[in-house]
């Protein structure tokens, strides 16, 4: 089967969503189709601009390539997912959030553009009417399949997708230190957890792994780093590679992963196969599909004061920490994810 990944990607960003569509194209490669992406150069800015992109991809043709036929088009992002072909699956990443849940919110910006209602209508229109087009309609995460439903009274199946090389995740003793791995941006709430730690009781001690998303991040939170008086207890470890995230993952003593109504959050899974604790927020969104609170990991209002009172309790108590590790690996692996039963669901 010839099948054609249709994702949207910002140039010169990477995270997830890239490495799901990466890891898709590899499983469906390795499954004995032939696969390809197809990404979307995106820009949200000026607000006009979305609904130039959304008439951009329904007007491209995908049915066939050097006159073969294109046997599926699986849709992951706003706005590729708006892609005409006869038969397209979706696997929805997330839509455009700015329109939905991060409308009027401090996150989000299209509220505030010129246009900024127009565009909205536009996307929901959209979204309405072309998302039935799809064939079959699934989700990454339970989290996204609930908004689907609730902005657009749309229903979605979640299909988890795997870490990438998963099998690779392994643990060693714990060292000092949490270990705190995404990019960096408001939404991942580093900042939360920078004034957490100014709250410890404890000499509780963060590595951050990632680059900055947009300009100046990693200044604004290095200054902040100084202000509270953390420069010792605070790394800023930039882009790593994979084999050595995978090396912090397994000396760390868990994992802090607070984010805001994250979409999935490879974070999580990540942590439970190299069996670490995760310490995540009540508003944290897919995380809390996969950490069980008292028992694979801790959850905790999004306060500086509660996060505090986690990373406390863990750093004192190494034996509850070891224990939510060993819980949340057993925990992954009954979840029995693979890349066999995606691809299996997706081209069926």
């Amino acid at each position: 089967m010839k099948v054609l990944i249709a994702t949207t990607q910002v140039p010169f960003m990477s995270g997830g969503a890239e490495v799901l569509a990466n890891s898709l194209q590899g499983a469906l490669r390795a499954a004995g189709h032939q696969a390809e992406i197809v990404a979307i150069p995106f820009k949200w800015y000026p607000a006009e601009r979305i609904v130039d992109q959304m008439l951009a991809c329904r007007l491209l043709d995908l049915e066939e390539a050097s006159g073969a036929k294109i046997d599926r088009v699986i849709g992951l992002k706003f706005p590729a997912y708006l892609i005409p072909h006869p038969h397209k699956v979706l696997w929805l990443v997330h839509q455009h959030r700015q329109a939905y849940d991060l409308w009027n919110h401090p996150l989000g910006d299209l509220h505030l553009a010129e246009q900024g209602r127009e565009v909205r209508a536009a996307i929901h229109q959209a979204d309405t009417q072309l998302i039935p087009e799809f064939k079959s309609r699934y989700s990454i995460a339970g989290n996204v399949s609930r908004r689907l439903a609730q902005h657009c009274g749309l229903s979605s199946t979640p299909l988890y997708p795997p870490p990438q090389d998963a099998e690779q995740f392994h643990s060693k003793a714990a060292e000092d230190y949490f270990f705190f791995p995404s990019r960096l941006s408001a939404s991942k709430r580093q900042t939360l957890v920078l004034e957490a730690l100014a709250h410890t009781r404890e000499p509780v001690r963060v590595r951050f792994a990632g680059a900055g998303s947009e300009p100046g991040q990693e200044a604004d939170l290095a200054a902040l780093t100084r202000r509270l008086g953390l420069e010792d207890r605070v790394q800023w470890l930039g882009n790593v590679a994979e084999a050595e995230k995978r090396e912090l993952y397994a000396r760390c003593l868990a994992v802090v992963y607070p984010p805001l109504d994250e979409d999935y959050g490879y974070i999580t899974l990540e942590a439970m196969l190299a069996s670490k604790a995760v310490v995540t927020c009540t508003d944290s969104g897919g995380p809390l599909e996969f950490v069980e609170p008292e028992r694979t990991g801790l959850t905790c209002d999004a306060s500086p004061v509660a996060l505090a009172a986690a990373l406390d309790r863990l750093w004192k108590d190494r034996g509850f920490a070891r224990e939510l590790g060993i819980q949340g690996r057993k925990r992954y692996d009954q979840l029995d994810m693979s890349w066999p039963h995606v691809v299996q669901r997706l081209v069926a």
